[in-house]
């Protein structure tokens, strides 16, 4: 469906603000679904991404600045998130022993037992919102996307 037909617009949009519609509209789409995967387990989507950072670290400490850097949202307050996935068992926050100014973050065995949970979920969303696209399509999507971000 056109994004007009799904915004019931009655004027005419120029391309720019079409390709800026769609981009948001499935966004929102995507995120809705990836919502409803992670609902069961308490997590938002910051706090799941935080989780994945950790366990590709494979047990080795993560200090805050390294999480931030890596987070798909620049803006999340790294600090609040680490608190709530403490609260949760998700995660530990130790003091460096070689810098005591420094925090380290790793992530626990219950933490890595949801991400286990959920990967095959997520794969599954994943493969469910490409299904309509082959391959070069995909590859094709990727590639004007990333070039349409990087300004």
């Amino acid at each position: 469906m056109k994004i007009e037909d799904e915004i019931k617009s009655t004027v005419p949009l120029n391309l720019s603000k079409k390709v800026m519609l769609n981009l948001i509209f499935a966004h929102n789409v995507v995120k809705d679904k990836f919502n409803e995967i992670r609902f069961p387990y308490d997590l938002s989507g910051e706090q799941y991404n935080v989780l994945r950072i950790l366990r590709g670290q494979k047990g080795k400490p993560v200090n805050m600045s390294e999480i931030q850097e890596r987070m798909i949202a620049k803006s999340s307050n790294t600090t609040r998130l680490i608190d709530k996935l403490l609260l949760k068992d998700l995660v530990t926050r130790n003091v460096c022993p070689e810098n005591r100014r420094k925090i380290e973050i790793i992530i626990t065995q219950k933490g890595l037992n949801i991400l286990n949970e959920l990967d095959p979920k997520v794969i599954e969303n994943e493969e469910f919102f490409s299904k309509n696209l082959n391959k070069q399509e995909l590859e094709q999507l990727n590639s004007l996307l990333e070039k349409y971000r990087n300004q």
